[in-house]
C-alpha cells in the first residue's frame, strides 16, 4: 500500500487478477478486507482508492459501570439477558481469502437470481404507491401468494409478512413462550433458533431426530416431563441432518402437541431448494391443521439471497392478533419496495426457471460432495443422503476432537462448521455439516474435500 499516496487510485481489479494471477473472488476478498482496516476506501463506478491517514483516536472511556447494569437482571433474580450469537455468526462469517467455505448457508452468486431480482426490483420502484407506507400486515397480494402455497389452508387474512426467516421466529417464540418457560427443539437442530430461545430467557430442551424427523415417543415424553407449550420443528429437510418428518409421524406430532395444549412453530425455510430428484413434496404442517396448532413459517430468502429478506408468519387464531403487535411494535412493517419486488420476482416466468435450475446445480453438487467425501475421506460417517436443503452432516469417528478437526480444516483452507452448536444439551458425538450450496462447482468442491482429507490426516492420524 506504501506505493500509492493518501486518496490515490488503486489498480482496477481486472487488473490485479491479471497482475497475481488470481481469480476476480480472492481480489474481491482481499480488497473488502483492506476497506475493512481501514486502508482503503471503495466508491461504486470509481473504483478503489487508498485511504486517508486516521486522525488520532480519542482517549478510550470507562465502560466498566455497564457490567453492573447488563448483570442487573441477575441480581434481582430474572432470566438472563446475554446473547451468544456464535453459532449464527459460524455461518455468517467470511473466512480468509482463498479459504474455501464449506460452511455457507446461502447459494453461491452464481445461483443466485441476481437478473431477475434486479429486474423485480427495479420494476416495483415504478408501481404506484412503491414508496408510500404499506399495509401492517403486508401486501396484500404477496400475503395471498405466501397462503397458496400453504396446501390451501389457509387465507391471505392469516399470513403476516416479516423481514426473514430469523425475524419471523423472533416473534413467535416471544409470542408464545413468557421468559423462563421450557421450549422443546429438535436435536440436533439450527443454532440460530437456540439463539433465539435464549435471547429471549426461555429454556431449550432436546427431542431426538433421526432421519425420519423428530421421534414422537420421545416428543411426547417431553411434554409430560416439562410441562411446555411450544415445540420448534422443521419438517422438511432439516437443518443439520436434511431429514424429513415420515408420513406416519405428521399426524402423531400435531396429535400429541393438540393434546399438550402446545403450539408447533413450523420453520419451513428451504422448500424452494428442493433436489431434482426429490420428487412431490409433502404439505407444510399447517396444511392439516385446523385448529390453530401450528404457527407456519416461510421465507424467500434461502431461495434468493441473503439480503431478500421477506418472509411469511401465519396462524389461526386468537395467537395471531399477539404476534401481528409483536411485529409491528417491532418492526412496523417489511418496507414497501422489497414486498413489491418480492411479488415481482415471483410473478415472473423467471422465477419457476430459477427455482428448476437451482433443483438441478444443488443435486449436482450434492452428488459431488458425497462422492468426494466416499472417496477421500470415508471414516466420516454420512448416515443421510438430503434430497433438498444445502448441506450434509456427518457424524466424526468416535473420540475426535471436533473443535481440532474445525482448526485443522481452516488452516488447510477449508471452512467447515462445528457440529456442537447444533445440540442445546450434550452431543452423543462430534459432527460437522458441509454445505454445497455456496461453491463455485465441482471443482471447488473436489479441492474442499483433498483440503479436509489433509486436516483429518492432522487430527485423526
Amino acid at each position: 500500500m506504501k506505493r500509492y499516496s493518501p486518496g490515490g487510485k488503486l489498480p482496477s481489479s481486472r487488473a490485479l487478477v491479471e497482475r497475481y494471477r488470481v481469480s476476480p473472488v480472492t481480489v474481491s476478498r482481499a480488497l473488502a478486507q483492506l476497506a475493512a482496516e481501514g486502508l482503503v476506501v471503495t466508491r461504486p463506478g470509481a473504483g478503489a482508492f487508498r485511504a486517508e491517514p486516521r486522525t488520532a483516536a480519542r482517549p478510550a472511556g470507562d465502560t466498566s459501570w455497564q457490567q453492573l447494569a447488563l448483570s442487573a437482571d441477575a441480581a434481582a433474580e430474572l432470566v438472563p439477558r446475554a446473547v451468544d450469537a456464535s453459532g449464527v455468526l459460524a455461518s455468517l462469517a467470511e473466512p480468509p481469502a482463498g479459504v474455501i467455505e464449506f460452511n455457507c448457508g446461502y447459494l453461491h452468486p452464481s445461483l443466485q437470481p441476481e437478473q431477475a431480482m434486479a429486474a423485480a426490483l427495479a420494476r416495483a420502484g415504478r408501481r404506484p404507491g412503491a414508496w408510500g407506507r404499506p399495509p401492517m400486515e403486508g401486501l396484500l397480494e404477496l400475503r395471498e401468494w405466501f397462503a397458496r402455497g400453504c396446501g390451501g389452508a389457509v387465507t391471505a387474512a392469516e399470513v403476516l409478512i416479516t423481514a426473514g426467516g430469523q425475524s419471523a421466529l423472533t416473534t413467535a417464540l416471544r409470542a408464545l413462550a413468557p421468559p423462563g418457560a421450557p421450549v422443546l427443539v429438535e436435536s440436533p437442530t439450527y443454532p440460530g433458533m437456540l439463539a433465539i430461545a435464549r435471547a429471549a430467557g426461555l429454556r431449550p430442551v432436546p427431542v431426538p431426530v433421526d432421519t425420519d424427523g423428530v421421534r414422537p415417543e420421545l416428543l411426547a415424553a417431553a411434554f409430560e416431563a416439562t410441562g411446555a407449550r411450544v415445540f420448534v420443528c422443521q419438517p422438511l429437510f432439516q437443518n443439520p441432518t436434511g431429514a424429513v418428518l415420515a408420513p406416519q409421524r405428521r399426524g402423531e406430532v400435531l396429535r400429541i402437541a393438540r393434546e399438550a395444549g402446545a403450539f408447533v412453530v413450523e420453520d419451513d425455510f428451504v422448500r424452494r431448494l428442493v433436489h431434482a430428484d426429490a420428487g412431490p413434496l409433502p404439505d407444510p404442517l399447517i396444511a392439516d391443521d385446523p385448529d390453530g396448532v401450528v404457527v407456519h413459517v416461510c421465507s424467500l430468502t434461502k431461495a434468493t439471497s441473503p439480503s431478500f429478506r421477506v418472509c411469511a408468519l401465519v396462524a389461526r387464531g386468537p395467537v395471531l392478533e399477539r404476534l401481528r403487535a409483536i411485529q409491528i411494535v417491532d418492526n412496523f412493517f417489511v418496507p414497501r419496495p422489497l414486498q413489491e419486488a418480492a411479488l415481482e420476482l415471483v410473478g415472473s416466468p423467471a422465477w419457476s426457471r430459477h427455482l428448476r435450475g437451482v433443483a438441478t446445480q444443488l443435486k449436482d453438487r450434492r452428488d459431488a460432495m458425497t462422492s468426494a467425501l466416499l472417496r477421500e475421506v470415508p471414516e466420516l460417517d454420512l448416515p443421510h443422503i438430503p434430497v433438498g436443503g444445502y448441506h450434509l452432516w456427518l457424524r466424526l469417528p468416535d473420540g475426535t476432537d471436533e473443535a481440532a478437526l474445525v482448526s485443522a480444516a481452516l488452516r488447510a483452507g477449508v471452512a467447515v462448521t462445528t457440529g456442537r452448536p447444533y445440540f442445546c444439551a450434550e452431543p452423543p458425538a462430534g459432527h460437522v455439516r458441509l454445505s454445497f450450496a455456496g461453491l463455485a462447482g465441482d471443482a471447488e468442491i473436489a479441492e474442499g474435500v483433498r483440503r479436509l482429507r489433509r486436516a483429518c490426516d492432522a487430527v485423526l492420524g
